[in-house]
Formats: structure tokens, sequence, C-alpha cells
């Protein structure tokens, strides 16, 4: 067999709980800052990496029930800080707005995972009002400033819309210096490697989309690829799954692992389970604790510290490290 066509061979990779042992690493959830909201997998894209699998036939959405009850929960959650609304595209959930003023009426920062495109749908005309109405932050994907990278990663004509409507959301101040207004951008690899230097690659950004289409934004925040759903998927169809969790775990920094976003955040899913995170949710891997349906507890401080973990979570503490803020160092 020639070396060309020789295939690689790796060593078991051990868990992740493991690995957090070989470490001493005590990772626990502290103080919850962060109550996560997946409102729905409907969606006006199907992405290729979307670990949700989020997509515009899926029917899974969260009823104004479940939402009466979160703003209840958050009420009696002072500890909470911040409200991160993410999908599908949670815009499309008729409930969508009623949740955001009622966490703003209570003071929570309110962050909204939106994917650009959905801002031009019919019925949606008013977003962007609504959200600087709210002083809602927004994070929107854009995996590359070139046409082609994003296209290829989220569907046909996705860049040219996505430029539109970041267009019009610096038109009413997002991403402005000294509006106020936050417009974050969120960059995740098209293949299998890790995300580059986030501030490098945010200045590149900047210059890009200036330069090109005279867009401004606040942050970049880098994104590693999870081993979960979609991604898999294409890392199975190109050969790359056993190589790629080689890399991430390879790359395991500790000083990451000690950051992980759960340690300060919980998921929340359309029906009303909560998870450790939003991967930990798309696999449908519960609380390490008892109670893990929000009908079922008082208040989010029952919630235990114990994390459940598995071998994606390689994926969180890679290199720089990555979570839903994106790297961690």
């Amino acid at each position: 067999m020639s070396q060309a066509s020789a295939k690689k061979h790796f060593a078991p990779i051990p868990s992740f709980q493991q690995k957090l042992e070989e470490e001493n690493l005590h990772v626990q959830r502290g103080k919850l800052k962060i109550f996560q909201i997946n409102m729905g997998k409907l969606c006006n894209q199907a992405c290729s990496h979307c670990h949700v699998e989020a997509g515009p036939k899926r029917k899974e959405i969260m009823e104004k029930g479940t939402v009466t009850r979160i703003v209840e929960l958050l009420s009696k959650a002072p500890e909470v800080e911040t409200v991160d609304i993410t999908g599908g595209a949670p815009e499309l959930n008729p409930h969508f707005r009623y949740l955001v003023r009622e966490a703003r009426r209570l003071g929570k920062a309110v962050l909204v995972r939106c994917n650009l495109t959905v801002l031009l749908e019919a019925g949606q005309e008013d977003t962007i009002s609504f959200f600087k109405e709210q002083q809602v932050q927004v994070i929107s994907s854009l995996p590359c400033y070139s046409k082609k990278n994003v296209n290829q990663q989220r569907g046909n004509s996705v860049f040219e819309k996505s430029i539109q409507a970041l267009q019009e959301l610096n038109r009413q101040g997002f991403g402005v210096e000294g509006s106020g207004l936050t417009l974050n951008l969120v960059y995740n690899p098209g293949g299998a490697f890790l995300p580059p230097d986030q501030k490098s690659l945010e200045l590149q950004y900047k210059q890009r989309l200036k330069e090109d289409w005279n867009i401004e934004f606040n942050q970049l925040f880098t994104i590693t690829n999870m081993v979960i759903k979609r991604f898999t998927k294409f890392l199975q169809q190109t050969g790359k799954l056993t190589e790629y969790k080689q890399l991430l775990f390879e790359n395991f920094n500790p000083a990451a692992a000690s950051q992980v976003m759960c340690t300060e955040l919980i998921s929340l899913s359309w029906d009303g389970d909560l998870f450790d995170c939003d991967f930990n949710q798309a696999l449908d891997l519960p609380l390490a604790a008892k109670s893990t349906n929000i009908w079922k507890i008082k208040d989010l401080s029952e919630l235990s510290k114990n994390i459940a973990f598995a071998n994606h979570c390689y994926g969180c503490t890679a290199g720089a490290g990555s979570s839903c803020g994106g790297a961690l160092e």
C-alpha cells in the first residue's frame, strides 16, 4: 500500500470527563448569569453546519404557555443578567416579541441570534425597529466575507440577503460607533478545522466589509464546529470524522475548559426541557439532575451545579476555546 493511500490510525480518545480528571479540573456551574432560550426549530434557512437541524419544514415551536412560564421564572431570578434567544429563527415564533418585551421589562439584557435573512421575510419589515425600541443586542452568523463561502454553507443568495440586512441594521444604528446599539457577527469554519485567531479575523472582517459594502459591526465571535448533527454527517461523508475528533482532542486547552459557557449558562428547549448548553440540547443530553423541566422546578436556583459532559465538549475546549460568546481566551 502506498503512503498516499494509507489510512491514518489514531489512538482511542479518552472521555471528556476522564480528560478533566487527568488535568485535575473540577468544572461546575457557578452563578447562573445567562438563560438561553431556543424558541423552536422553524427557520427560513437550512444551513449545512446547523447543530439544531433547523429548517423551513420543522414544526417544533415554543407555545405561549411555555413563554409565560419562562417570564415567571425570570421574575424570580435576579442573578440572571442576560436572556439569550435563539432558534431556528426565533423571530418567526409568534410569541417572540412578548418574550423580548417581558425580559426587558424585568431589566434583563436581551441577545437575539438572528440569521439576517429572516429580516427580509414577509411580516418582518419592522423587526429591526423593534430591536432598536427594545435595545436588543443582535448576534448574526456570517461565516465569511466572501459570497462563495457563505452561500456554500448557508444556501444560494444568502450572502446577498445577509449584506442587505446588515446594511439596514447599520442604517438604524446597529454596529455604528456611538449608537449604543450592538451588532456582533459570528464566524464558524467551513470545514474540519479550528477557527483562526478571533481578534485577527475580526480586523479582516471589519476591513473587508467596510471597503466592499460600507458595513460596520462591533465584535466578531469565532465558534468551533461541534461534532453533532449535520456537521457530523458532513464529516462522515468526507471521511474526516475521526481526524477531526483527534484534532479537537490534541488541541485541548485546560484554561478554556475552566471557562466553558455551561459554568454560567442554562439552555431551554422549545418544549420546556432544561439542558446544560445548546449543544447538549441538540443531543438530548439531560441535566445531571432530577429536575429537567421548567414545570418541575419552583425557581432556577434549584438547578444542580453538576454538568453533564460528553466527547462533543472537546469542541468547546480546543485551541482558544469556543462558546456562544466566541473564543474563551
